[in-house]
């Protein structure tokens, strides 16, 4: 039996890491760990060579060039766009779990309550709670279904939710409060984020301004002084 070539490269701790990884990105990545380990490797290679060649210090370019790619690849494609998505999640979880603690304060249970926001709410974090019942009817537990989705999921609060929701589910806890608890967090953190970032406007304006406004103010200030060097 031929013996699968990637397998001898990496390890299968690798490649269920970085599978594990591409899991959180959702359903755009159109590649799974192996594909990416593979093009990571062979990529890295041919930049490796060509800096070796191309350059004339590039026996101590390449090594240093590549390396910086190898892990600049993995933060780029993996760990930024992670957490992207974490983010978008955590700001799409406001709506959604409002329209479902909702849901159960009118007396629906856990799994009618997350379908009355999947029907009601249009988001990415809806479909992948659509999906938990998608696997529920076709044979999966409950609890099997909200285990899948945290390992979707790459935002540590909203793993919190669907913790207490699973609990909720084994134990019959009434997690209204709570819910409403996690939402207002949620929105709060938004608040700081945007407070933050209007917070930095002024040193983003100064720092623009130091660039481009002052020298040509100061240009503008000089400028006949040098006409009348030049013509001088």
């Amino acid at each position: 039996m031929k013996k699968n070539r990637s397998s001898s490269i990496f390890s299968k701790k690798q490649l269920n890491a970085v599978q594990r990884k591409l899991d959180q990105l959702g359903d755009n990545v159109a590649f799974d760990a192996k594909f990416f380990l593979n093009m990571r490797f062979i990529s890295s290679l041919v930049i490796f060579l060509v800096v070796l060649y191309v350059f004339e210090w590039g026996y101590f370019l390449a090594p240093v060039v590549t390396l910086l790619y190898y892990h600049l690849l993995y933060y780029l494609v993996i760990e930024y766009n992670i957490n992207k998505r974490s983010e978008k999640l955590d700001l799409e979880g406001i709506q959604f779990f409002e329209m479902m603690t909702l849901a159960l304060e009118s007396g629906k249970n856990l799994e009618n309550a997350i379908r009355i926001a999947c029907d009601n709410v249009d988001n990415e974090l809806s479909h992948e709670f659509k999906k938990v019942l998608d696997e529920v009817e076709y044979g999966k537990s409950f609890n099997e279904a909200l285990e899948g989705l945290k390992k979707r999921i790459p935002s540590d609060t909203i793993n919190n939710i669907i913790l207490n929701i699973t609990e909720a589910n084994n134990f019959g806890n009434d997690i209204i409060d709570e819910m409403y608890a996690q939402i207002d967090y949620i929105r709060d953190r938004e608040i700081q984020k945007t407070k933050a970032i209007i917070s930095k406007i002024p040193l983003k304006v100064s720092i623009i301004s130091v660039i481009f406004y002052v020298p040509l103010i100061m240009l503008l200030i000089l400028s006949p002084i040098i006409i009348k060097f030049i013509g001088g």
